[in-house]
């Protein structure tokens, strides 16, 4: 069961690098993110996740 743990942390933190990784290529480009918010889709300036995290 240890090595089924240590899997599972060493996967969520690449998850949490890639997600921080494509936050900052898409401020360097002035992009958008895209999410699905109560089944609707809502696009967010990259910039503007900061301020409203």
């Amino acid at each position: 069961m240890q090595n089924r743990k240590e899997l599972r942390e060493k996967i969520m933190k690449g998850i949490s690098l890639a997600i921080e990784n494509l936050i900052e290529i898409t401020k360097k480009n002035d992009g958008f993110l895209v999410f699905s918010e109560n089944g609707k889709i809502v696009r967010i300036k990259a910039r503007d996740l900061d301020k409203t995290a």
